[in-house]
C-alpha cells in the first residue's frame, strides 16, 4: 500500500534506509565513548535535502530510495574504482550486462593506461536477461590512474561505459624511506607570527628558509608550517584553516625582495626605499599584531610593478622563466586560471561569491567567460602570483636539501574551505550549500562545534572521479617532505550541521575510506613524502587499525595523553612508532600560556567563560594537569625531585621537550612559539574574532635575535632522534 504524501506517521523505515544507504549514520558514540548518540528523523531529513534528496514524507523517500537504486542497476561498470596493486582482485572487472535477447554479445575491454598506451582485449557472453558477471584483465596494471573502457555489441546495439582505474600502493612512503631508519625531530611554526628584521609585517618565505637552516644546524629533520593556502587577507577572513581555496597559496608569503623582476624594475626598487614605505614597514614590523589588510595594501603596487615588468621583460620575451611559467600554468589548469578569474571578479564586485550578481555566480558560465576576458591582464597576474609564490617554495625546498634536513619542509592541508571563495564557486555540485562541518560535542564543548565549512557531498566526489581530492593532494605534497591531514578523521566521516542548527543537531556521514586513503597512498609515494594524519577528538575505534594499515601517521599530543581513570600521563615508552609526537597544537596557547592558564583566563575576559563553577573546574583541571606532568617527568628523571615545590616554566618546557623526545614515535615536534616563550594563543576555538583577534598575534622577538639565542637552543631538550625507529611489535 502506498503511502500518504500527507501522512504524519513517525515510523519512517524508507528514510532510515535511504539515510543509511547514503551514509548518515543511525548514530554515533561519544568522545567518552560511553553515551550513544542517535540520529533525529529530523536531522536526516536536512541532511538528504542538503544532498538534493527529497524524503520530507515516506512516499518521497521511497521514491527516492527507488531512484537510488535504478541508477546503481544501471551502471555497467562503476564510474570509479580504487584497488591496491597487490590486492588479488586488481584483474576481476565487474560489469553489468544489459538485457539483450540474442545468442551472443561481444565485448571489447581496453585499458589505457596513463602514458597513453592503449591494450585491447575481445571475447563474448550469452545475451539474456540483465545481470552481472565478471570479466579478467590479462595484465596487472602499473600504479596511476587509468581509464578502463567496456564496449558491448550485439547485432545492431552498442553500448560503452569508461571506468576511472586507480590502481594504489599498499602504503604510504614511509618513515624509514625518508628519515633512513632514525627518528626526526622538527620544528613547527605559524609563519605568519613571525617577525623578523626584514619581513614587511608578517612572516615570508625567506623567513621560512632562515627557519630551515637554523633548524638543520640542530640536527633537526623538518620544519612544519601552518596551511598556506590562499586567504583574502582582509578583516576577519583571516584563518589559515578557513581559506578561499586549498588548492593555491596565500601570495603574502611571497618574499618581496626575492622576486627576480625586482632587479630590474627601478620604479619599484625606489618605491621601497622611500620615505614613507621605510615608516610604514617600520610600524608593521613593530606592531604586535598582524594587520593583513596593512601589509597587503603597501605590497599590491610593488608586485604590480614587478608583474608588469615580467610581461614585458620575461613573458612577452619568451625567456627560460616565460617558459617555466608557461608549464607551470599548462600544468595547474584549468584550476589555476579558474582561482585567478575569482581573484579578479573580486576585486571589481567584492569578496564574497555569494553576493555577486546572479549570472557571475556560474564559474562555468558565459558571463564569467567573458569577464575573464575583459580582465584579462588581472587573471594573469593572479596566476602570476601562485606561479612565483610556487617558485619561492621550491627554493625553500632546495634550501632544506642542502642544509641538510631529511624530510624538509611539512605542510599542512586545512580540513576544508571557505562557503564564500573560490573552491566552492568552482564547484557548486562538491560543496553542499545547506550543511556545514564540525565536531559533536565533548569534553571541551558541551553544545559541539560548527567550524562553518560548507560539507563535499562524499558520492558526487566518488562520481567525479576523486578529481579534487587527486588535486589537493598534488597541491599540498609539492615542495614538501610531509604532510599533516588536519582533522584526518574526515577521510572516514565528517559531522554535518543542518544549515541554521545548532551542531548538537548534526550527525556524521560516511567517507569512502579505502578509496580516500588508496588515493592518498598513491600520491605520498609519487612524490615520496610521509602523511601525518591529525586524528584527535570523537575517534571511532576503527581509525587507529587504518592509519596503521596505510601507513599514515597519528598524531600524539602530551598534555592530551593523560587516562581518563589513572590520571596519570602516559610514559615516553607507551607512545607508538607510527605516529607524530608534539606537547600541544595550534588550538591550545603555547606551553607557557597553557601552564598559566592564558586560555581559562582570556575566555572568561571575553565573555564565553561565565559560570564561575565552571571556570573554578576549568582552573583546576588544568592545575591537576600541571601536577601530574610535573610528577611524571621526575619519574622519568628529566626534572628533580624539588620541582614539586617548585619549578620555573623554561626548565619544565625543556624538560617536556627532553620527554616527547624521548618516545618511540618516528616523528616529533617543538613549537617556535615554546622555543620563544611565547604565552598568547594565536587561536581560541569557538571566538567569533570581534572578541578576540585569533591568527594575527605575532611574535614578540624578531626570529634573528630568537636563532640566536643560547637559550633557545637549551629549551630544544636532549634526545635521541638519531636513535632507529624500532620495528612495529
Amino acid at each position: 500500500m502506498l503511502m500518504s504524501e500527507r501522512s504524519v506517521s513517525t515510523d519512517r523505515p524508507a528514510l532510515r534506509r535511504l539515510a543509511a544507504r547514503l551514509g548518515i549514520a543511525e548514530s554515533y558514540v561519544d568522545q567518552t565513548g560511553g553515551e550513544q548518540r542517535v540520529t533525529t528523523d529530523a536531522t536526516r531529513e536536512r541532511l538528504l535535502a542538503a544532498m538534493g534528496i527529497d524524503a520530507s514524507t515516506e512516499a518521497r523517500a521511497v521514491r527516492a530510495l527507488r531512484r537510488l537504486r535504478r541508477k546503481v542497476q544501471l551502471q555497467w561498470i562503476a564510474p570509479v574504482r580504487v584497488v591496491r596493486q597487490t590486492s588479488r582482485t586488481l584483474r576481476r572487472v565487474r560489469i553489468r550486462v544489459p538485457t539483450l535477447h540474442v545468442h551472443e554479445i561481444h565485448w571489447t575491454l581496453t585499458l589505457r593506461t596513463e602514458d597513453g598506451i592503449a591494450r585491447e582485449w575481445r571475447g563474448s557472453v550469452h545475451g539474456g536477461p540483465a545481470r552481472r558477471t565478471e570479466l579478467e584483465l590479462p595484465v596487472v596494471p602499473p600504479l596511476g590512474y587509468h581509464d578502463l573502457t567496456i564496449e558491448l555489441e550485439a547485432e545492431s546495439e552498442r553500448h560503452s561505459a569508461t571506468q576511472r582505474l586507480i590502481v594504489v600502493p599498499a602504503q604510504c612512503t614511509p618513515p624509514e624511506a625518508r628519515l633512513q631508519g632514525r627518528r626526526g625531530f622538527g620544528i613547527t611554526a605559524n609563519l605568519y607570527t613571525v617577525r623578523s628584521a626584514r619581513n614587511w609585517g608578517a612572516g615570508d618565505l625567506a623567513d621560512l628558509s632562515a627557519l630551515v637552516e637554523w633548524t638543520a644546524q640542530q640536527g633537526g629533520a623538518f620544519v612544519g608550517v601552518n596551511p598556506l593556502h590562499a586567504l583574502r587577507n582582509s578583516g576577519y577572513d583571516v584563518s589559515p584553516y578557513s581559506p578561499i581555496t586549498r588548492l593555491f597559496r596565500n601570495s603574502l608569503y611571497i618574499a618581496v625582495e626575492n622576486v627576480p623582476e625586482l632587479a630590474y624594475d627601478p620604479w619599484a626598487r625606489e618605491r621601497i626605499a622611500s620615505p614613507e614605505v621605510q615608516a610604514e614597514l617600520a610600524e608593521l614590523r613593530r606592531a604586535h599584531m598582524l594587520d593583513y589588510g596593512r601589509v597587503t595594501a603597501l605590497r599590491a603596487p610593488i608586485l604590480d610593478s614587478l608583474f608588469r615588468t615580467f610581461v614585458a621583460h620575461e613573458r612577452d620575451a619568451a625567456t627560460p622563466r616565460a617558459r617555466a611559467y608557461a608549464q607551470f600554468v599548462e600544468r595547474e589548469d584549468p584550476q589555476l586560471t579558474q582561482f585567478a578569474t575569482f581573484m579578479a571578479i573580486s576585486e571589481r564586485e567584492g569578496p564574497d561569491a555569494r553576493q555577486w550578481p546572479e549570472p557571475l555566480r556560474d564559474a562555468n558560465g558565459a558571463a564569467v567567460a567573458a569577464l575573464r576576458t575583459e580582465l584579462a591582464d588581472r587573471v594573469d597576474f593572479h596566476r602570476w602570483l601562485q606561479f612565483e609564490m610556487d617558485r619561492q617554495m621550491g627554493c625553500v625546498a632546495s634550501d632544506a636539501t642542502r642544509a641538510g634536513l631529511a624530510l624538509g619542509v611539512y605542510q599542512d592541508l586545512a580540513v576544508g574551505s571557505a562557503p564564500s571563495g573560490s573552491d566552492v564557486w568552482a564547484n557548486p555540485r562538491l560543496f553542499v550549500p545547506d550543511a556545514t562541518v564540525g565536531a559533536p560535542p565533548d569534553m571541551y564543548s558541551d553544545e559541539g562545534q560548527n567550524w562553518g565549512l560548507p560539507a563535499i557531498n562524499p558520492h558526487v566526489l566518488r562520481e567525479t572521479r576523486y578529481d579534487y581530492w587527486v588535486r589537493l593532494l598534488r597541491a599540498g605534497f609539492r615542495h614538501s617532505g610531509a604532510l599533516r591531514l588536519d582533522h584526518a578523521l574526515g577521510l572516514f566521516r565528517m559531522f554535518w550541521v543542518p544549515v541554521g542548527a545548532p551542531a548538537r543537531e548534526g550527525t556524521f556521514v560516511k567517507s569512502f575510506v579505502n578509496d580516500l586513503f588508496g588515493i592518498l597512498a598513491l600520491e605520498s609515494v609519487r612524490h615520496g613524502a610521509l602523511v601525518v594524519g591529525e586524528d584527535l577528538g570523537t575517534v571511532p575505534p576503527e581509525v587507529p587499525k587504518v592509519l596503521q594499515k596505510w601507513g599514515v601517521l597519528g598524531s600524539k599530543v602530551v598534555v592530551f595523553e593523560r587516562g581518563f581513570h589513572s590520571g596519570r600521563f602516559r610514559s615516553a615508552a607507551e607512545y607508538p612508532r607510527l605516529a607524530l609526537a608534539t606537547v600541544n597544537t595550534h588550538d591550545l596557547p603555547p606551553l607557557v600560556g597553557w601552564l598559566e592558564q592564558r586560555d581559562i583566563i582570556l575566555r572568561s575576559e571575553v565573555g564565553d567563560l561565565t559560570d564561575p563553577e565552571q571556570q573554578r573546574g576549568m582552573r583546576e583541571g588544568r592545575t591537576s594537569d600541571r601536577w601530574a606532568l610535573i610528577e611524571m617527568l621526575i619519574e622519568a628523571g628529566l626534572l628533580p625531585e624539588s620541582a614539586r615545590d617548585n619549578v620555573r616554566s623554561e626548565p619544565l618546557i625543556a624538560a617536556l621537550h627532553a620527554f616527547v623526545r624521548q618516545t618511540p614515535s618516528a616523528l616529533v615536534g617543538l613549537a617556535l612559539d615554546d622555543l620563544a616563550r611565547e604565552s598568547e594563543p594565536v587561536n581560541i576555538p569557538g571566538i567569533w574574532q570581534d572578541k578576540y583577534p585569533s591568527w594575527s598575534r605575532r611574535m614578540r622577538e624578531s626570529l634573528e635575535t630568537l636563532l640566536a639565542d643560547p637559550a633557545t637552543t637549551r629549551m630544544l631538550g636532549e634526545g635521541p632522534e638519531v636513535a632507529p625507529v624500532p620495528s612495529p611489535s
